[in-house]
């Protein structure tokens, strides 16, 4: 017995406490969403005279939209997602299968630009925002549009790097082969290539869904109107000192909020290790 708690045992001990420490925060939100007293102090003993009051108040307490906001989040969320898989497969794919000019630049500018926190940037974009509301208001400040706009253009970078190495696995025979048979470069990206890399491309997908639908800063920065703002966005008026404080209606629409991204992750998760490894040591 001893041999074998040496050699197996210590690593099912290891695995609980990893268990332990990553479920305990979800059961304390879950026992905070159902506390009468709408605190996270009283979420001590968990669970432990439970209600659906909270429930009931984030769909029908006209204040907070809730439903506007999930609506929004969703929105938002598979609209960038789509967009930053597009648009990173068709950059990742030019600069894999074709040699011009610039391309080695290109590609360390990619990771150059990387180098810089998005902090940096707040001003310009609600500046830059804040001008194209005058000439152009559907991309403008206050637009979901321009909140996705602004998504898709600081994830590209990231997003055409990552997509470039898997690409380069694929082998370029295929590519050839394709167009002896008369395809075209249209015709070898779509229907060739992509199939082959659907890993790379369910996986930006998806952290370009779970990005949008956190983020906060850039949400609140952008969506003005508060019919259109996001899921994060919303959530923080419940908690706010303006609007009074009511964690147990907050943790009640953090846990809605965290379930499409449980299901995707639960149904795409053998995507995942293959889209994250494949790929990495290729230049």
């Amino acid at each position: 017995m001893g041999h074998w708690f040496l050699r197996y045992g210590w690593r099912h001990l290891v695995g609980a406490a990893a268990v332990v420490v990553a479920l305990f925060p979800l059961v304390f939100v879950a026992a905070a969403s159902v506390n009468p007293s709408g605190t996270l102090t009283g979420s001590n003993d968990l669970f432990a005279d439970p209600t659906a009051a909270h429930y009931r108040t984030l769909f029908t307490d006209p204040l907070h939209p809730f439903g506007s906001w999930f609506a929004n989040s969703m929105a938002v969320g598979v609209t960038t997602a789509a967009g930053s898989v597009f648009l990173g497969a068709c950059a990742a794919y030019a600069f894999s299968r074709f040699r011009f000019r610039g391309r080695r630049a290109g590609l360390l500018g990619l990771v150059f630009v990387q180098l810089f926190p998005q902090l940096l940037a707040y001003v310009a974009i609600f500046l830059l925002l804040s001008e194209l509301k005058d000439v152009f208001p559907a991309i403008g400040l206050g637009s979901r549009l321009g909140l996705v706009m602004v998504y898709l253009g600081g994830a590209l970078g990231v997003n055409t790097y990552l997509m470039k190495g898997f690409f380069d696995t694929v082998p370029k025979e295929l590519d050839e082969s394709a167009q002896i048979d008369g395809a075209s470069h249209a015709q070898v990206f779509f229907r060739v290539l992509l199939p082959l890399v659907a890993p790379i491309l369910v996986v930006v997908a998806l952290f370009s869904f779970v990005a949008t639908l956190n983020d906060f800063v850039i949400a609140g920065l952008v969506l003005t109107d508060p019919d259109q703002q996001t899921l994060a966005v919303g959530l923080y008026q419940l908690v706010s000192y303006k609007l009074g404080q009511n964690w147990g209606v907050f943790a009640a629409g953090a846990l809605i909020g965290a379930l499409p991204v449980l299901v995707l992750f639960q149904f795409l998760q053998r995507f995942i290790v293959g889209g994250l490894t494949s790929g990495a040591v290729k230049s």
